[in-house]
């Protein structure tokens, strides 16, 4: 009795233990599914709506064009090119399902079996693990998500993996997945990757290929081929081997695979011309505008310049600084006996160490491998260096100059030849302008971009010397003086200061068009005294001078404020069009990586009457000649466009200094795209550049007139007498009786300018030494600066027929008075105009701006007119490179970005 009791207590127990074991499991099941909704409640506010991920945006370099359409500079090293789930190659497909997920198209977001292998991977240190995210966790961390390695991070990411299985379809999931991935060296997406690593469309990728695409997910910086060849072959040919037990890949397909070489063809657009000062200047401005997003927004930007103008303008002014230190001598060899490596090219200067001298020639090794010779005639000039005004004999053998190891500079002459040269310490710079409209022509910041990025047009602040003094006297016509007008040029004395002409003579009364002609600084002093500072100064203002950098005694009279190259180029300018202040710009047109055009600039013009007059027939022959292009194209003929790029020096082609290189890819629609609202892009190369439509511009507006017609034809016309017979009679030997300029030379000839102009092109010249030092003391803005004007001049006024500064007022605008406003954040705050305006005509006065620090403005919103072209950054990525998530939007803008300075 007491046994058969034992054992029903027994059963009592175990069937016990069994309800409560099931009470725990029911218990359980209803806790997970509850704390799941409940989790899902808590966190749904809080997360984007799926739908939102659905579109994908492009990610492109910023691309930045000559008005000649060459490329001139490229930003940004990001790419994604989305596609659609139809675009996905077969393979390509089952090489990420091999590598990431084989039972992505059975589970429901989350693979127990996915997890537990990774769990088994991590303790027996599989090389090959594939990790415990599903296709759907990534894409839910990709777009949703931070890197960071947390619980609540972790079950955040299994919530909305669960979400997105419930909105969206497997397709639409794998879609997003391979574009939104980040595969290394900055491809975001598998086409991108495509073209990134092979150069190659997707529809053309190898199963190798394929499966070494597949492998870089899991980490991109340690089995990407280009860094570590070795480590990717290793995954990938573990992922070749699971598609062939999968059943993805047939034995024969396996065997090729496995047994193909790495085979790597990278992907990297190269510069028709290298233009680093015009491209890092729109890189700035347009980064200044819209942020830091938009060098990967696939812009291309259509610059004013012509890349033959700026060739001729960089060549200019390399052979007035290599003639400067000529003259000068030479200051002997960078280093001896050091790796000709560690030495850097500087435009067309190579660096090469000296293997033998001889008595009348030298041999030295260039860093290509190349053995050349340098003869006598080469290096003949290499008098020794003194100072800036001394120098010892000219050499009698070459051993005087170079010596075994030597490292030197070589540049090749014109006959094909190799000239000794020598890295300058002496700075130029050069700027030409449209006197018309104010558009860039040409500008040199400096000797070389990667020797220094220092833009000597735009920042150097320099005392412009004489330069100033036509404006000066601009000054005196406006209130009343004629060309022929007796002025003193007798000693004077203002105080304790006793002001002195160059020549130190004195020739009493004379005209004032000759005290201009001749540069008379006592002229020039008596006639700022006349007028008054206080206006002079306020008509420089609106020439385009800075009045607070300009001194209010009559040192100014002599150029002692500062200015910048561009600024004197803008006040030029106003002499060759007859008056009119022009805005100097540089950026024409901004397209999107669709070519659709988001901005035009439409620039006032010196005579607006004279261009809406002729508005139709210029629009019409810009559609007849795209016409023609075409047909050629079509017909297989050679454009203009064809045959120059032909020309172009591929050498000079790849030598940039841009922040990348990344390749470009422009897009084509495909009208079977799915509802993913993904837009697909060609990865073919042909497509990589811009190709803008027509351009038509529409009706300009006037340019504010800041002087008397007769007052600016006077001033050019004795400018010219500076040419014919005054200090730049040397500016002769061009030939031309349309050309007019002023020469500057500063105190102790520390800076040397030469400011000219033809009625189509104002262009002014700069000289000096970065910190303020004498330049020798014959070193005249008539001998440095101006023979860089005339060599750039000869080139720009070829087969330009005779054109002079006309004295009737062609654009019937009057002059007005300067308005200054006051702006901030919010618009104008306060207002000064003069009595004297017509409010008809206030909207044409020339507009000085003080504006408050600010932010660069938002971009406005206007859904007609915005076009989706980058994203901003952000930190949901699956590796240490930041994913942009918002797009850039941008309404086509009424005016150019502003001029960076």
């Amino acid at each position: 009795m007491p046994k058969k009791n034992a054992t029903v207590r027994l059963i009592h127990y175990l069937v016990g233990l069994f309800i409560a074991f099931l009470a725990l499991v029911i218990i359980l099941a209803l806790a997970v599914p509850i704390g799941f909704y409940g989790m899902a409640m808590y966190l749904s506010p809080t997360l984007p709506s799926i739908q939102e991920i659905k579109k994908a945006n492009l990610e492109m370099p910023l691309q930045i064009y000559s008005r000649d359409d060459k490329l001139i500079g490229q930003y940004g090293n990001r790419l994604s090119l989305p596609v659609t789930f139809e675009e996905i190659p077969e393979g390509l497909t089952n090489a990420f399902l091999a590598a990431e997920d084989a039972s992505f198209f059975q589970h429901s977001g989350i693979s127990i079996k996915g997890l537990g292998r990774a769990v088994t991977e991590v303790v027996t240190d599989d090389e090959g693990q594939t990790g415990g995210s599903t296709i759907t966790m990534q894409v839910a961390k990709n777009y949703f998500l931070t890197p960071e390695r947390t619980l609540n991070r972790k079950l955040t990411e299994l919530f909305v993996a669960r979400k997105m299985e419930d909105e969206l379809t497997k397709n639409e999931i794998l879609t997003l997945y391979v574009n939104k991935i980040y595969l290394g060296e900055g491809a975001y997406g598998i086409r991108a990757a495509a073209k990134k690593y092979y150069s190659k469309s997707l529809e053309s990728l190898t199963v190798a290929e394929m499966a070494m695409l597949a492998g870089l997910p899991k980490a991109p910086s340690k089995y990407n081929p280009v860094a570590n060849p070795e480590r990717a072959l290793i995954r990938r040919n573990w992922i070749i081997k699971r598609m062939h037990e999968l059943g993805y890949i047939d034995q024969a397909q396996y065997d090729e695979a496995i047994n193909s070489p790495v085979g790597l063809n990278l992907y990297q657009e190269k510069l028709d011309v290298n233009m680093p000062y015009l491209a890092e200047m729109a890189r700035y401005a347009l980064v200044n505008r819209y942020g830091d997003q938009v060098v990967n927004g696939g812009w291309r930007v259509r610059l004013t310049v012509n890349s033959q103008a700026q060739q001729d303008a960089e060549a200019a002014i390399l052979k007035g600084l290599i003639a400067y230190d000529h003259r000068h001598g030479w200051r002997g060899a960078e280093a001896n006996d050091e790796p000709l490596e560690n030495f850097n090219r500087y435009g067309s200067m190579y660096p090469a160490k000296v293997t033998t001298v001889n008595s009348r020639s030298f041999e030295a090794l260039m860093q290509s491998g190349e053995t050349v010779t340098v003869n006598w005639s080469g290096m003949s000039w290499a008098k020794k260096f003194i100072s800036a005004d001394r120098f010892g004999n000219l050499p009698s053998n070459a051993s005087q100059i170079v010596s075994e190891k030597d490292i030197v500079r070589l540049i090749k002459t014109d006959n094909d030849n190799w000239q000794l040269a020598q890295i300058p310490d002496v700075q130029g710079s050069l700027v030409s302008l449209d006197p018309e409209t104010g558009a860039l022509n040409a500008l040199v910041g400096g000797f070389d971009f990667k020797y220094s990025k220092f833009n000597r047009a735009l920042q150097g602040w320099r005392q412009p010397g004489s330069t100033i003094k036509p404006l000066i006297y601009t000054s005196a016509l406006e209130k009343g003086y004629r060309p022929d007008s007796i002025v003193s040029d007798r000693p004077i004395q203002v105080g304790d200061w006793q002001p002195k002409n160059s020549d130190e003579r004195f020739l009493g009364d004379i005209t004032l068009r000759r005290g201009l002609y001749l540069s008379r600084n006592l002229v020039s002093i008596r006639l700022l005294q006349a007028v008054g500072t206080s206006d002079t100064r306020d008509l420089l203002d609106q020439f385009g001078l800075d009045k607070e950098k300009l001194p209010t005694t009559l040192s100014l009279a002599l150029g002692t404020g500062q200015a910048t190259p561009l600024q004197m180029a803008t006040a030029y300018a106003t002499f060759a069009n007859g008056g009119h202040r022009v805005q100097p710009y540089f950026i024409e047109q901004i397209y999107n990586y669709d070519n659709e055009l988001l901005f035009q600039a439409n620039p006032q013009q010196a005579c607006a009457l004279c261009f809406n007059e002729q508005l139709e027939a210029r629009n019409q022959k810009l559609i007849e000649d795209a016409q023609t292009r075409a047909e050629q194209e079509a017909n297989g003929e050679q454009t203009d466009e064809t045959i120059n790029e032909e020309d172009t020096n591929e050498e000079d082609a790849v030598e940039n200094d841009q922040e990348a290189q990344s390749n470009e890819l422009t897009d084509t629609s495909n009208d079977d795209a799915n509802n993913s609202d993904v837009i697909i892009y060609d990865a073919n190369p042909l497509t990589d550049r811009l190709q803008a439509p027509v351009v038509q511009y529409v009706t300009a507006t006037q340019a504010p007139r800041i002087l008397k017609p007769r007052v600016a034809y006077d001033m050019a016309d004795i400018l010219r007498d500076v040419v014919q017979r005054g200090t730049a009679v040397r500016a002769r030997a061009l030939g031309r009786e349309d050309i007019g300029g002023k020469t500057g030379t500063t105190n102790e000839a520390k800076d040397a300018w030469f400011a000219g102009f033809h009625p189509t092109n104002a262009t002014v010249v700069w000289m000096g030494f970065d910190q303020p030092s004498t330049l020798g003391r014959r070193e005249y803005g008539g001998v440095a600066a101006l023979p860089v004007w005339m060599d750039f001049m000869k080139a720009q006024l070829e087969d330009v027929p005779f054109e002079w500064v006309s004295l009737d007022n062609k654009s019937k605008s009057k002059k007005q008075s300067q308005r200054i406003i006051e702006m901030n954040d919010n618009g104008v705050v306060s207002t000064n105009a003069s009595d004297e305006d017509d409010s008809e005509t206030t909207a044409n006065q020339p507009v000085k701006t003080r504006t408050q620090q600010r932010k660069p403005p938002e971009p406005e919103e206007e859904p007609e007119a915005q076009s989706t072209s980058s994203r901003s950054n952000s930190s949901a990525t699956n590796s240490n490179d930041s994913v942009p998530q918002n797009p850039l939007t941008v309404t086509p803008a009424q005016r150019m970005p502003a001029m960076p300075e």
